[in-house]
């Protein structure tokens, strides 16, 4: 078997940049989705399509995989219809570096606030951190045994020997306590033995509850405290990161248990046997190559052109500073420079009082594939409730039953929280899938404070009645249902 055909059939890119979405085909995607999220199939088949082009090019030979440039998304819908759950449920399923972000949390330079560059050395903080805990569990099995030796070393004394060949330490008895061992070899013997039996009981951790000394090492590094403008925040962390490599380490004495010393030497073992350099340079390639950002509430910073003064030519300067970035350039890290041609940039918003045309001309170009999401029908609801995986009728459910007690909802009462939930969206303030959670806060309200003082029973049942009885007053107020849903 040829090794393209072999890539074919694992899904693995040959670089090494492995990940679950690469495995996974459009289809797949979509289907791991549906799990978590009712409806809005068009945003989850561009989504699946973005994240498999991701794979498609790294398996591009030559000058041309350089020229693919990613099809940046740009989601559009009223709140509460999926855009951050499709962000959230792709950060899990991807073992890709991933990072979500809030628009409105950035300022244009000279403006108090975050820069725009901060969300591609946080994606590279990230990356790097991924890629040492993998390193990590790929030599777990070796740093166990050497946190395990640190550990024997500290109960049981290796044999020194003096100047003169003899060993300095004291000729224990054997086991039984019948002899006396006097030779070096008898006693190097002696405590071979010794180490085997307690490495033995410390394997099946008969050990765990006994108490050493051990030496660990102290974080000494300088507190930083940098005031001013924006960026500022990162200088600070980036000098207390050089402050702590140029300070010597410090070991200070703690006593702990086998079972706590074990973790804490594994850890401090598993950091000397990876390779900074090589994690450093894989983390930085995975950002670059498979990098995703997801820019949240994008329609905060749109504003109409020409308005001038105050907060609208801010909101203009963060789109001119996300420009570039979104476009490809170089941002400066701590691990080093970091190219954004091919990161992957997903944005998302309600667009209510602006609209996605408000954007400036550039930064709409560099989102070509625009994807609405549709508000979510009282039928919708009924789905949310029951279909997927952490719906919030199976949460609820998992919460009291932490007490004993099985609540059970009537199909006739969940289509109709789904049908109160439609008629308050369509009174009130449209806030999608968040009315259930208010909903179901009113009508489980009594039962979730009664329980366990004042009800003791083991099942209680939601039927239709129940739920006209809590919520039906609310519906009819549109006053109170403005204070209450």
């Amino acid at each position: 078997m040829s090794e393209d055909t072999e890539v074919k059939k694992s899904g693995k890119k040959k670089n090494g940049l492995k990940t679950k979405i690469n495995q996974l085909t459009p289809s797949e995607i979509v289907e791991e989705l549906n799990k978590y999220i009712v409806g809005q199939d068009n945003a989850k088949k561009s989504v699946a399509i973005a994240l498999r082009n991701r794979w498609r090019r790294q398996q591009v030979t030559g000058n041309l995989r350089d020229e693919i440039m990613p099809n940046n998304i740009i989601l559009i819908g009223p709140t509460g219809v999926g855009k951050t759950e499709i962000a959230r449920r792709i950060s899990k399923l991807s073992n890709a570096p991933f990072v979500k972000v809030e628009a409105s949390k950035f300022t244009e330079v000279g403006y108090v606030g975050r820069d725009v560059e901060s969300m591609i050395r946080e994606l590279a903080d990230l990356s790097v951190n991924m890629v040492k805990t993998e390193k990590a569990a790929e030599v777990q099995v070796k740093a166990e045994e050497n946190a395990i030796e640190r550990i024997l070393d500290i109960l049981i004394p290796p044999v020194k020997k003096t100047k003169n060949g003899n060993s300095q330490e004291a000729a224990p008895a054997t086991a039984d306590g019948s002899e006396t061992i006097n030779t070096e070899k008898e006693l190097e013997e002696a405590n071979k033995r010794t180490r085997e039996k307690f490495r033995k009981q410390i394997i099946e951790n008969k050990l765990d509850e006994r108490i050493i000394e051990l030496d660990v090492i102290s974080d000494n590094s300088p507190m930083l405290q940098v005031l001013g403008p924006i960026g500022m925040d990162e200088i600070g962390m980036n000098l207390a990161d050089m402050f702590s490599g140029m300070m010597p380490k410090k070991q200070k004495k703690r006593k702990m248990t086998v079972a706590e010393a074990k973790k804490v030497l594994t850890q401090e073992e598993s950091q000397k046997l990876i390779d900074m350099d090589r994690a450093v340079k894989e983390a930085i390639e995975r950002v670059e190559n498979s990098g995703i950002v997801f820019i949240d509430e994008i329609d905060k910073v749109a504003g109409e052109h020409g308005k001038g003064g105050g907060p609208d030519v801010s909101r203009e300067g963060v789109q001119r500073d996300l420009l570039p970035i979104v476009e490809g350039s170089t941002v400066i890290t701590k691990y080093g420079p970091v190219k954004t041609d091919h990161i992957l940039f997903m944005a998302s918003g309600a667009f209510y009082v602006s609209k996605p045309s408000d954007l400036i001309p550039e930064l709409q170009g560099r989102f070509p594939i625009r994807v609405e999401l549709n508000s979510l029908t009282e039928e919708d609801f009924y789905k949310i409730l029951t279909i997927p995986e952490t719906a919030l009728i199976k949460q609820y459910k998992a919460l009291l039953k932490s007490e004993g007690v099985d609540i059970i909802f009537k199909d006739e009462a969940i289509k109709e929280i789904a049908k109160i939930a439609t008629e308050v969206n369509e009174q009130v303030e449209n806030i999608g899938a968040r009315r259930l959670h208010t909903i179901l806060t009113t009508l489980l309200e009594d039962i979730l404070f009664d329980i366990p003082d004042k009800m003791s029973k083991e099942k209680v049942e939601i039927d239709r009645k129940l739920v006209e009885e809590k919520l039906s007053t609310i519906v009819r107020n549109r006053d109170l249902s403005r204070y209450i849903l």
